[in-house]
């Protein structure tokens, strides 16, 4: 198994405590993820994760930073696969989907006590750079020299955050990003990419 493109062997701590603190959180969210259940579930002893995590908080950012890694690949990945001119479109219903598909994942990234730290912000930070990279790209494909590339690029992920956070609140609408695209092109119907 690989997290973050590094193997791990059945021994490796760190490892086995993201994967089974991963498991907790999707099973019932932050509040019953707790250290001591964590290591039992880990078959370890409390005192052990402390060699590794300083504290909850510390495991929960390496947790959330694994999860802006998963999302940037899968961008990147809906970058890749998107369609001649739809390639803004690819990038914020690939959030979307992720936002959907990992909703537990999804929570801890942005939760407000583990979003501030430093891993966190850095993965967050890669994640954001591959837009900014993506909506240059768009800018320059249709000759929109001095376009306010970092606007645009909060605007696009604003957007996509902003769709799947109403989603969260409310299930079972899986059109919401094509309404907030549907939307977004209404009003700016210059701006296609």
């Amino acid at each position: 198994m690989t997290i973050e493109g590094r193997r791990y062997h059945a021994g490796d701590l760190p490892g086995r405590l993201l994967r089974e603190a991963r498991e907790m959180l999707e099973e019932g969210g932050l509040k019953k993820l707790n250290l001591r259940a964590l290591a039992a579930r880990a078959g370890f002893t409390p005192a052990s994760m402390y060699h590794h995590y300083e504290n909850k908080r510390a495991l929960l950012a390496e947790l959330a930073a694994l999860g802006f890694g998963e999302l940037r690949r899968s961008l990147e990945n809906a970058d890749r696969e998107a369609a001649d001119g739809a390639r803004l479109r690819a990038w914020a219903i690939g959030y979307f989907e992720y936002a959907q598909t990992e909703p537990a994942m999804f929570a801890l990234m942005f939760d407000p006590d583990i979003a501030e730290a430093p891993v966190v912000a850095e993965a967050r930070d890669a994640a954001l750079s591959r837009l900014h990279h993506v909506v240059e790209e768009v800018a320059e494909a249709l000759g929109r020299d001095g376009a306010p590339i970092d606007k645009i690029t909060l605007a696009v992920w604003a957007a996509a955050h902003g769709a799947a956070g109403l989603s969260a609140a409310r299930p079972g609408q899986p059109q919401l990003i094509e309404d907030v695209i549907t939307g977004l092109g209404a009003l700016f119907p210059a701006n296609r990419g």
